[in-house]
């Protein structure tokens, strides 16, 4: 997202400017929020540190409105075009600080730039763990490695599908695919010794294989991907990656906001977090990580925002 001209994106001597929304992150939840609040006539900065995970997706057939599906950079676009036809300052740029003012708001700093703002919204998102090893982002791109089974499983119906762990982890991602096709294989970076007596059960009881060597390598062709364990090969039509994730929640966390026990901001039925004034939307928050979702939460985030606003 290229900055607007003005005090948004000025160098650091520039006193910084007062909004009433500061939304940190330009992934679907930012936009939405951006938009809803712009509509309700509210001053709103967005910072964007270029980071969606919607502009990875090759393409997503489960966002409303696309019958033949729609890339995620395209989708981004659309959004972003949207958002350009109303008065929102945007400015690139990581954010690094978010303190508490004396008056109840936030001053946010990033490269380059500070703001003050009465309400803040942060729509930082989640990074995913990729697998250490060339070719991933070829086969991302293709489509053949995917990280998201409650996106896309329905496209794997019935074919030959890997899930890629450090361990136990990726028990419940193959199960979970499990549901879409009976031909699921779990690779592990140390291989079956990282497998618990319990796993191995679980495993065999829902008919999926697990490779006994550690995986060594992934090779992306002719719309499938190969995965090297040991000295064999094994050739899938998709491989899902269970790694984990980095969820971007150390602004709100260095405040003192509660997070659950897997990392995410806990938020309310307003998507507010346990921090006045804070609020949160996306994948960064509790909840189920889609694009849909994401979208809704930021439209609730922002109307309990401006009402909040309108009571000061």
């Amino acid at each position: 997202m290229e900055p607007t001209t003005g005090p948004a994106t000025a160098g650091p001597q520039t006193p910084p400017r007062d909004v009433d929304a500061l939304i940190v992150g330009g992934g679907p939840a930012g936009l939405m929020a951006a938009l809803y609040l712009a509509r309700f006539r509210r001053s709103v900065l967005l910072i964007d540190a270029n980071q969606s995970r919607l502009a990875k997706i090759p393409r997503s057939h489960n966002y409303p409105g696309f019958a033949e599906g729609v890339t995620g950079s395209a989708l981004l676009a659309t959004l972003r075009d949207q958002m350009r036809r109303y008065p929102i300052d945007t400015a690139t740029g990581l954010v690094e600080t978010l303190v508490r003012t004396g008056d109840g708001g936030f001053e946010a700093g990033w490269p380059g730039g500070s703001a003050r703002a009465r309400r803040v919204l942060l729509a930082s998102g989640v990074a995913d763990t990729p697998p250490a090893m060339p070719h991933t982002l070829e086969a991302l791109r293709a489509g053949t490695l995917r990280y998201c089974p409650v996106c896309d499983g329905y496209e794997v119906i019935d074919r030959a599908v890997g899930v890629i762990a450090d361990g136990s982890a990726g028990v419940g991602e193959a199960l979970y695919l499990r549901h879409f096709t009976p031909r699921v294989t779990v690779f592990l970076d140390e291989g079956a010794a990282s497998l618990t007596d319990a796993d191995r059960s679980t495993l065999s009881g829902a008919g999926i294989r697990w490779a006994r060597e550690p995986i060594g390598s992934i090779r992306h062709g002719d719309d499938r991907i190969t995965v090297r364990h040991g000295e064999q090969e094994t050739v899938c039509d998709a491989l899902y990656c269970a790694l984990g994730l980095d969820i971007h929640a150390s602004l709100a966390k260095r405040l003192g906001a509660e997070t659950d026990e897997s990392g995410y901001l806990v938020v309310d039925r307003h998507h507010a977090t346990t921090i006045p004034g804070l609020y949160a939307a996306g994948d960064v928050a509790q909840g189920l990580n889609q694009i849909t979702v994401a979208m809704g939460g930021a439209a609730i985030a922002a109307s309990a925002m401006h009402l909040g606003l309108a009571a000061r």
